[in-house]
């Protein structure tokens, strides 16, 4: 409902500065613009987004995404102890984070969702360190292939989408580690 407020919001600002400053039709032509860009952006994210989740399923057909699962299992018995004496809860984190690691943000969601809420139970309403240490890695997670952010830039008429990498890579890898150190912090203050 806010959203809907904020949308109408932002329309009537317009139209009330194009009214006021005599350019209407300039305000028109932009909006049936950004609407057909919006459209061809879709089209092609939706095929950029088919081919990877396409790779997804063959990497999961052919094991490769559990084996990946399995090579993240020891750090993240220690870096969530609790959540890893459930097997279940330890395998959707670990195929999570695969699915992240992979740039695989939309197939990432629902594994991390289903161990957010096999963490949450039992937790009286209040979310554990361990789920907001989930939190944290599934919002700063490291990416070795940015998929979503090429897949831009190869609609948009990037001459070489990857080209981002090494920049994705140095940032993620930060982010991961500033995340981690603040939940870590916090999670010591909060019971100290």
């Amino acid at each position: 409902m806010a959203m809907a407020w904020l949308w109408t919001g932002m329309v009537a600002v317009s139209l009330a500065f194009g009214i006021l400053t005599g350019s209407v039709g300039e305000l028109g032509n932009a909006a049936l613009e950004g609407a057909s860009a919006a459209v061809e952006l879709c089209v092609a994210m939706a095929g950029i987004m088919c081919l990877w989740t396409g790779v997804m399923e063959v990497m999961d057909q052919c094991g490769l995404s559990a084996a990946l699962a399995r090579l993240f299992r020891p750090l993240l018995r220690r870096l969530l102890p609790e959540a890893s004496r459930d097997e279940e809860t330890l395998a959707a984190i670990s195929a999570n984070l695969s699915a992240n690691l992979l740039g695989l943000g939309n197939a990432a969601t629902p594994l991390g969702i289903r161990a957010a809420r096999r963490m949450a139970q039992g937790c009286g309403g209040t979310a554990s360190h361990e789920l907001c240490l989930l939190v944290v890695l599934n919002s700063a997670s490291i990416q070795l292939l940015p998929t979503t952010v090429a897949g831009v830039r190869s609609a948009l008429g990037s001459a070489d989408p990857f080209d981002i990498l090494p920049a994705v890579w140095t940032a993620s890898l930060l982010s991961v580690l500033a995340g981690l150190a603040a939940a870590k912090l916090l999670a010591r203050i909060t019971r100290g």
